[in-house]
């Protein structure tokens, strides 16, 4: 059965840094394509950051250069890293997977809902000026 259980979540002032992790189980692909998706209060779910077994990454532009997605792959884990923190960074995030065993897409597609098959719970980053 797949998995994705997110944690790291919590409140942090601007400027703040914290590091989300989802630990996913379940696949029984070795190649992956996986993601951080975050979604504000009435606002669409957007993709934030996309890896895959490959190593190939994809950020949206608003936090490229502050984000970093990795994964620890003996831990079936999947970071992500977030420094810099800014009040429009709040929202609850969310890991994704595709349950193919590809690799991500190109570019845009990687940061796509349709992209992924499996989704955790999700987890709060609120962040206070």
């Amino acid at each position: 059965q797949v998995q994705l259980v997110e944690s790291g979540g919590g409140s942090v002032q601007a400027g703040g840094s914290l590091r989300l992790s989802c630990v996913v189980s379940g696949f029984q692909y070795s190649g992956y394509c996986e993601a951080w998706f975050r979604q504000a209060p009435g606002k669409e779910r957007e993709g934030v950051a996309s890896l895959d077994s490959d190593g190939n990454t994809n950020y949206v532009d608003s936090v490229r250069g502050r984000f970093t997605i990795s994964k620890d792959s003996a831990k079936g884990t999947l970071y992500l890293e977030m420094n810099s923190l800014k009040p429009e960074d709040a929202a609850i995030y969310y890991c994704a997977a595709r349950s193919d065993g590809r690799l991500c897409p190109r570019s845009l597609a990687a940061l796509k809902l349709y992209t992924y098959t499996h989704w955790g719970q999700g987890t709060q980053v609120t962040v206070s000026s």
